[in-house]
């Protein structure tokens, strides 16, 4: 349920007049504006989010792979823009009053948008028109970008060459403009475009990349290729019988090389070798831990196997309990059925503390008396758990091992007095 409130009565046709006020957005008009005076002209709320329509506004409303402006409304957040309807609805982290506010755009962020969407453009008329790979669409996200191409797939090579002719034009500093156009005026330009929105009504904007690109684009924009300072592609794969390219522009390129040279600093300290010699020397170390995992899955065999022949020695028509400080759920369970293998009437508690909680496993020897199930559940109430099995072991974690001997004693007479 959405709710709506107007600052007077003189301003409650202004719902009426926001579709044609905000034509054209400041944001529109100079997408390097970043404060602007403006008035709330009405108020909302919609599934229990706040919101402000303005006279006049610097924020983008999410849209054509864009996402939404971020800022301020006076001291109030901007966390979300969404159009609908004709209007621009500012979705706020607090309420605001109807009157005049100061706008405050987070100008990293759009800054950061204008340079991956303009990305975009260039990206997908070179790889459409140099090598005709057409975008089927395009997603701007916080990590990497990325866009659909009408290929199969991309070899490495072909990366390669695209990303060069990318940077061709980026040096060649070419002027990216904006213009609106009437729906007629589509038919007599060369125009690449997927298609105006369902219901779209009223002039066209155009977004050209000059001598490259003449596109449909609602979306914010940087003045030149030059902006985009750098494009870099990183990697591609194949899906829905097409390839997803990812990508990053700008700023983006030089935080992720930031980030991943402070990976590389602290893989060489890790490992003690050079860059060149990282690759070779992680492959040495995971080899030797591979080789040693197998060894120590071996003794640990081995030592279940000596573990479990001597508490069935210890059981003998009885119950042996032992608690293992920082083992591993699986060597309780190999304990356990070499436990089970050797012990005849008798039965075994085990208990272990790891990072991942405390576990319990009962295993009974071929003719205990016991019921597993019944006994195994008794177990796991004691120990605040719950867990299942069958044939000879039951397993399962304890919300806690303090009454683990009080368990044992339960298990000592129950295997001593059996029901009859």
């Amino acid at each position: 349920m959405q709710y709506l409130h107007f600052k007077s009565a003189a301003l409650r046709p202004a719902r009426e007049k926001i579709s044609s006020m905000m034509d054209l957005p400041a944001y529109e008009r100079d997408p390097y504006l970043q404060q602007l005076s403006a008035e709330v002209i009405a108020t909302g709320e919609l599934d229990g989010r706040g919101y402000a329509l303005l006279s006049a506004s610097i924020f983008y409303p999410e849209g054509g792979g864009q996402p939404a402006d971020h800022g301020w409304i006076g001291d109030s957040e901007v966390v979300d823009v969404q159009k609908h309807e004709g209007e621009i609805r500012h979705f706020l982290s607090e309420t605001v009053e109807p009157g005049p506010v100061q706008l405050r755009l987070d100008w990293r962020r759009r800054y950061d948008h204008m340079q991956q969407h303009s990305a975009q453009h260039l990206i997908s008329a070179l790889a459409a028109d140099r090598f005709g790979w057409k975008t089927t669409s395009f997603h701007l996200s916080e990590g990497l970008c990325d866009i659909e191409l009408d290929v199969a797939s991309l070899e490495p090579r072909q990366i390669g060459e695209l990303e060069e002719a990318i940077a061709v034009e980026v040096r060649a500093a070419r002027p990216i403009t904006a213009r609106r156009v009437a729906p007629e005026a589509l038919k007599t330009l060369s125009v690449r475009t997927r298609g105006l929105p369902a219901g779209h009504s009223g002039t066209v904007r155009l977004v050209e990349i000059e001598g490259l690109d003449l596109n449909t684009c609602a979306g914010t924009h940087v003045a030149s290729t030059a902006e985009l300072e750098s494009v870099k592609l990183l990697h591609s794969e194949s899906m829905r019988g097409g390839t997803r390219l990812y990508w990053l522009a700008g700023n983006r390129v030089r935080q992720r090389l930031g980030q991943r040279e402070g990976l590389i600093e602290t893989l060489r300290h890790l490992v003690g070798a050079a860059d060149a010699d990282l690759p070779e020397v992680i492959a040495g170390k995971l080899a030797q831990l591979k080789e040693e995992g197998r060894r120590a899955r071996y003794l640990e065999g081995q030592l279940a196997e000596r573990l479990g022949q001597a508490l069935a020695t210890e059981a003998g028509e009885g119950v042996a309990s032992r608690h293992f400080p920082a083992a591993r759920p699986s060597l309780l369970q190999q304990v356990g059925r070499a436990f089970a293998a050797q012990a005849r009437d008798g039965a075994a508690l085990l208990t272990a503390d790891t990072e991942g909680g405390a576990f319990f496993l009962l295993a009974l020897g071929a003719e205990c008396p016991l019921d597993l199930k019944a006994a195994g559940s008794h177990v796991a109430q004691l120990l605040a758990g719950r867990g299942g099995g069958s044939g000879s072991i039951f397993q399962g974690k304890a919300g806690s091992l303090e009454r683990r001997e009080e368990a044992a004693a339960w298990l000592q007479r129950a295997v001593s007095e059996p029901p009859r």
